[in-house]
């Protein structure tokens, strides 16, 4: 009977549909006791014993979202002192390391690259057994807000910067918690000296890769050599400021697409422009020189510069900071090699004086020799230098540009002869210089240029400019360089041009050098290479 059947199918389904919504509520049941049970753990561990008459000293916070303004002060940890002594204060602080003894905890506070043992002892009054538990739960990395008093310790703390104070926790909340960290910071912060010791131990110490740190770069950036490389950039970068201001020079801001490459030859990252073609500038150099022609006749800038090399070196990135400045001459390109003398001898001795501690924080990670430079920076023309190396026996072609080993073999022969890590070397070879540069008018094999050299690597490139449009568009042609696409840069030469030279300056490569670094990746924030476009 076809509606008996119907029926029947019909109270399968029902059955079918019941047993379906069974099985719904009782893994959502499941579902809400698993969270349950987990919101309790957390609670053991984020939240105070209500039971606890110190309850009110510990425990995680409502999240900071602008509620109100306390009037409360926080102190930096850096200025935790001797002169503090017995003081009551507040940091704000990241975990840096927790060890729990018994009924104590010993907290070890990180805030960039100062850091500070805080301690806990149970005694009923200021601090419980159930905060120091909530002490040594807190997830390493962690930011919390520490409060209590200074006491001047009787043996130097020798594990942290501010290691003639502790802190004597009396409140503890933690702010934001940490998830699981990539690495351990304490790896992270190793230098290599302290893991060859290690080996010669017969122990093995954990090394994380310059890949993972990359990879992981907000976490890397928290340890303290980190911290300080990132300040001596700034530093350079404020040096470099003073220095040109100081001698009139006005700070400009470039465009960096353009419609045709600012150096000429391939190496430029080529992109659309509203349907038309456009490239990411290699140098803000077209600039540069149309504001001196502008009668802006010092000027300076700190930006991007794109270079689409496929370059996988220590030295070379796709994309980097370039400290560039130009300015009108009277008569010759020692005019601005007595500027940048200025400059660099100004930038040394200002990161020397005013930035001593954050270059003791690198070198205890990545020791270093302190920069050797004269006060009157030496010159040597390139040929002179062609001339060092080959009576040191090295066959080198003098109208050839230097690669990087010989670049470095002339840095050591200078450094013997001179004493000095910091030179400048002139005269190039016109044909290995852009078309920009101006010939030598006494030898046209050569050119009015110069690169400036760190402990054998240079970090410097500049020149005279021509100043005449008709010669430089005759080197442009002779560069293969579209006119076209340079047809705006030429015609600021045409009504009047003062003579005038510059340089660019590789922010990350002074930095790396500087500090004798092994790698630019360690002085870029975020590095860009050929292989790296994240994070």
């Amino acid at each position: 009977d076809p509606e008996v059947a119907a029926k029947k199918k019909a109270e399968r389904e029902a059955k079918k549909a019941a047993k379906a919504a069974e099985k719904a509520r009782k893994e959502a049941a499941k579902a809400a006791a698993k969270a349950a049970e987990a919101a309790r753990k957390l609670a053991l561990t984020t939240q105070p014993d209500p039971e606890d008459p110190l309850r009110d000293q510990y425990g995680d916070p409502p999240m900071v979202q602008s509620r109100e303004r306390t009037g409360r002060v926080w102190t930096s940890v850096r200025d935790l002192d001797t002169t503090l002594s017995d003081a009551q204060v507040l940091v704000r602080a990241r975990v840096h390391a927790v060890r729990g003894k018994g009924k104590s905890a010993f907290v070890v506070l990180r805030q960039q690259t100062a850091t500070v043992q805080a301690v806990l002892f149970v005694d009923d009054e200021t601090v419980s057994k159930q905060m120091v538990k909530y002490a040594c739960n807190i997830p390493k990395e962690s930011i919390v807000d520490v409060g209590g008093i200074i006491k001047v310790t009787d043996t130097p703390v020798e594990s942290c910067s501010q290691s003639a104070v502790e802190l004597h926790v009396t409140e503890i909340r933690c702010i934001s918690r940490s998830a699981a960290l990539p690495f351990e910071l304490v790896d992270a912060c190793r230098s290599e000296q302290e893991v060859k010791e290690a080996n010669e131990r017969g122990e093995i110490l954990p090394v994380v890769s310059q890949d993972t740190r990359l990879d992981n770069r907000v976490i890397d950036l928290r340890t303290p050599a980190n911290q300080a490389i990132f300040r001596i950039q700034s530093a350079v970068c404020q040096l470099f400021r003073e220095a040109l201001l100081s001698k009139d020079f006005v700070e400009i801001h470039t465009p960096k697409m353009l419609s045709g490459a600012s150096e000429g030859g391939a190496a430029v990252f080529h992109v659309d422009y509203m349907g038309r073609p456009a490239c990411l500038a290699q140098s803000p150099q077209f600039y540069k020189q149309m504001a001196i022609c502008g009668d802006l006749t010092r000027v300076f800038e700190i930006g991007s510069v794109f270079r689409a090399e496929d370059s996988n070196t220590h030295r070379h990135l796709t994309e980097f900071i370039g400290l560039d400045m130009e300015m009108a001459i009277f008569e010759s390109y020692h005019e601005v090699l007595d500027v940048l003398d200025h400059l660099f001898v100004y930038m040394f001795r200002g990161l020397q004086s005013r930035f001593s501690k954050e270059l003791s924080v690198i070198s205890q990670q990545y020791p270093f020799k302190p920069l050797q430079y004269l006060p009157e920076t030496l010159r040597i023309t390139f040929a002179e230098g062609i001339q060092m190396l080959q009576d040191a026996g090295h066959a080198v072609d003098p109208l050839e540009d230097l690669n990087t080993e010989m670049e470095r073999t002339l840095g050591r022969l200078v450094k013997e002869k001179y004493n000095t890590d910091f030179y400048i070397l002139h005269k190039f070879p016109l044909g290995i210089r852009p078309f920009y540069t101006m010939p030598d008018p006494e030898d046209d094999r050569y050119s009015a240029s110069f690169d400036v050299f760190i402990r054998g690597e240079e970090i410097i490139s500049g020149a005279q400019r021509i100043h005449d449009a008709d010669l430089l568009r005759e080197r442009a042609e002779k560069y293969g360089i579209p006119i076209d696409q340079v047809q705006s840069y030429l015609d600021a030469f045409k009504c009047g041009a003062y003579p005038h030279g510059g340089a660019g300056v590789g922010l990350e490569r002074v930095v790396m050098l500087f500090c004798g670094l092994n790698n630019i990746r360690k002085t870029s924030m975020f590095p860009r290479d050929p292989r790296r476009l994240a994070p």
